[in-house]
């Protein structure tokens, strides 16, 4: 399998527009675009009987003593864990692309609905997939402005006192099932650990990003 997007290329910064926050110089980030990003795909092995897709941090801190607070840093050694970021599971494999911003187009405090959400094709077709519950959920518990259930696709936002930059994995699983196993509320981790022994072929793609401006200079240097 082949897998690509039109918003960012291969390796490179994901824009403001397809993040959660960027990079404010008064109040250090503020809300972005936090569209979805576009992806496309081919190659599709045979036997294929629907995709799944998964968008995770793997730069993420393992917890948030530092981050996000004057006067602190980030160290870019810290052992670092993973952040979904997305989850969207019953992809027909008559479908080959997301348009951007086709499952988000703004930051939607407390959470945009799930995990249902109907996608419709170019001949006018509709398929009900599935969205998974993204990390945001957990890492917004505790904050009454934001907190709540947060299906589908949040994009980037790293700590903008981390030095080191965020990469952003997209993933593609081509599955010999045509339903997602699991039912109701479910996470990333949870689907991911669901396709086990499921997976006829992958691809990603990633792309970088960071709300911290001396490291985020550096990645359009």
């Amino acid at each position: 399998m082949r897998l690509w997007s039109n918003s960012f290329i291969e390796g490179g910064v994901i824009p403001p527009e397809c993040a959660f926050a960027q990079i404010d110089p008064v109040n250090h980030v503020r809300h972005a675009g936090n569209r979805s990003p576009h992806l496309a795909w081919d190659e599709v092995p045979s036997g294929t009987q629907s995709l799944a897709l998964f968008c995770r941090d793997v730069d993420a801190p393992p917890h948030g003593s530092d981050v996000n607070r004057e006067g602190k840093v980030v160290a870019a050694d810290l052992p670092r864990v993973e952040f979904f970021q997305w989850t969207l599971v019953d992809i027909p494999v008559v479908i080959r692309s997301l348009a951007e911003g086709a499952f988000s187009t703004r930051v939607t405090p407390h959470g945009k609905p799930g995990p249902l959400v109907p996608f419709t094709i170019k001949n006018g077709t509709e398929h009900q997939l599935r969205q998974g519950l993204n990390d945001y959920t957990s890492w917004f518990a505790n904050d009454p402005d934001m907190a709540g259930d947060y299906y589908g696709y949040d994009g980037p936002c790293p700590p903008w006192n981390d030095m080191r930059p965020h990469a952003y994995l997209f993933c593609m699983y081509a599955l010999d099932i045509a339903r997602f196993a699991l039912e109701g509320r479910f996470t990333g981790a949870e689907a991911r650990h669901a396709i086990c022994g499921h997976i006829l072929d992958e691809a990603q793609v990633f792309g970088v990003y960071s709300l911290n401006a001396e490291v985020a200079d550096a990645l359009v240097g």
